[in-house]
């Protein structure tokens, strides 16, 4: 096994080049939103296949994560890294010179792929270069701030690319900033001394890949074909199957791509329960507030991005808030009393009316939902990782973000279907005005503010911080 991870002569400076890495894997999920029109008429794209250019990115990221963060601890962190930032900027390049939906398509997959492999390194080298204690709740903090950072930043950068350049730049940015992390991670990256590496279970790979591939792909069908669509069932249903033989595979496997004692862990059982479900509430509130400030506030796409700064620096606040003055509490407190706040915000964004206004309706109730989640998000990474050594660290993070990007995948199907049919209901047969629009809105955002509510109740089930964490029981090595 690996007994340490790739790390850096400067912690300052390799804690900025993780960041810089993740922020471009997290800033790709929503810089593309407010380009589609642009995409779309540009290229002559379909509603289809307009619709494939945000889901072939989502369903290649979600779908390989998993796998994306084992190959971490089988390859090495350093490799992992180089290789999935490679892919991204190689689907970058594709998808910004493409001049066909195909073409454009690839690209986004490869990007995806390539986003995979990337988010799980960059969290595993950093847990590797900081031991546990404050300074890797501070790094993990930032972490957790750059990724949501980028995610409420993306519909500015994309704004601005488009309506300054054209749409092509909201992917070719990727090629400059992504070279020059690359030139300076292979400079600055070195694994560490390798007793021995685990092999690759790749018919565990396989069955996990395709499974979640598949659930994805159905989750995401479910706002444009209805819940009980053959688009729908089918790939849930494969899901189902597929996931259940990737279940028996790690059974009956000597080295399996999931060993399955790692879910006994409590930190990293409730952890990713509460970031799958706390997701799928949070995850939305970017789409809902998109839709609200251009539809019903008339702002352009430039506008809406800067309009979401306030809730940029309101999660960067709050991871700060819990790295520098809370990281001692009970996690069980902070993350419980956090995503409360999480919730009272949706309750405000929930009064929200067709002639409101910008501070009351979108910045301010907003920010306390964002102000919430950053600080929720350290003690909940530090929770999914306590006890797991580093021989599993890739594998500890492909399943974190696995649970946050399916919950949040899963929450915004929910979540549109109640503001779709409300909105139909309200118009009543005729074209949606911003009443009707907002009436739907609003109905989503309560159900938002309960499931968070409900994620705040589960985080009591983490495990206090008097009690030993436990550690991963590992299998015997085989030859190597």
């Amino acid at each position: 096994m690996s007994t340490a991870v790739p790390a850096s002569t400067s912690p300052r400076a390799l804690l900025a080049l993780l960041l810089l890495g993740q922020f471009l894997v997290v800033l790709d999920v929503s810089v593309v939103n407010v380009a589609l029109p642009d995409m779309q008429s540009g290229l002559g794209l379909s509603a289809t296949g307009l619709q494939w250019v945000i889901n072939g990115y989502t369903i290649a990221y979600a779908g390989f994560l998993l796998l994306g963060g084992r190959l971490g601890d089988v390859l090495g962190q350093r490799r992992a890294f180089l290789a999935g930032l490679g892919l991204f900027v190689v689907g970058s390049l594709v998808g910004g010179l493409a001049e066909s939906s195909g073409v454009l398509l690839v690209g986004r997959v490869v990007q995806g792929l390539g986003a995979a492999v990337l988010s799980p390194a960059t969290l595993t080298i950093l847990l590797g270069a900081f031991p546990e204690g404050p300074e890797r709740a501070k790094a993990m903090g930032w972490w957790m701030a750059i990724g949501a950072a980028g995610g409420a930043t993306g519909g500015l950068v994309g704004g601005a690319l488009t309506e300054w350049l054209s749409w092509r730049w909201v992917l070719l940015v990727n090629v400059p900033v992504g070279a020059a992390v690359l030139v300076l991670a292979a400079r600055m990256l070195r694994d560490g001394v390798v007793v021995r590496r685990p092999r690759l279970d790749v018919p565990g790979a396989v069955a996990a890949t395709t499974g979640l591939a598949a659930l994805v792909l159905g989750i995401t069908q479910i706002e444009a074909h209805g819940w009980t669509a053959t688009e729908v069932v089918v790939p849930v249903a494969a899901a189902v199957v597929l996931l259940g033989a990737f279940v028996q595979l790690q059974r009956i496997t000597a080295e399996p791509l999931m060993p399955l004692p790692v879910l006994r862990l409590p930190g990293l059982a409730v952890a990713n329960l509460v970031t799958l479900v706390s997701g799928a509430g949070l995850f939305a509130v970017w789409f809902f507030l998109t839709l609200y400030m251009q539809e019903v506030l008339g702002l352009g796409p430039l506008e809406a991005g800067v309009g979401f700064l306030p809730h940029t620096l309101a999660i960067i606040a709050g991871t700060q808030i819990t790295t520098r003055w809370l990281g001692a509490r009970d996690p069980r407190v902070v993350v419980s009393l956090a995503l409360a706040m999480a919730a009272v915000g949706f309750l405000l964004l929930a009064r929200a009316e067709a002639d409101g206004s910008y501070v009351t309706d979108v910045a301010l109730p907003g920010a306390l939902v964002m102000l919430g989640a950053g600080i929720s998000f350290p003690p909940i990474i530090g929770a999914a990782t306590a006890g797991v050594g580093p021989e599993v660290h890739g594998l500890a993070s492909g399943i974190l973000n696995t649970a946050r990007m399916v919950g949040g995948g899963l929450g915004l199907a929910i979540l549109a279907t109640v503001a779709t049919s409300t909105t139909r209901d309200a118009a009543d047969g005729a074209p949606p005005d911003p009443a009707a629009l907002v009436a739907g809105f609003d109905d989503a955002y309560l159900v938002a503010a309960a499931t968070i509510a409900v994620a705040a109740l589960l985080s009591w089930l983490l495990p206090p911080p008097d009690r030993p964490a436990g550690r991963v029981p590992q299998p015997a090595p085989a030859e190597a």
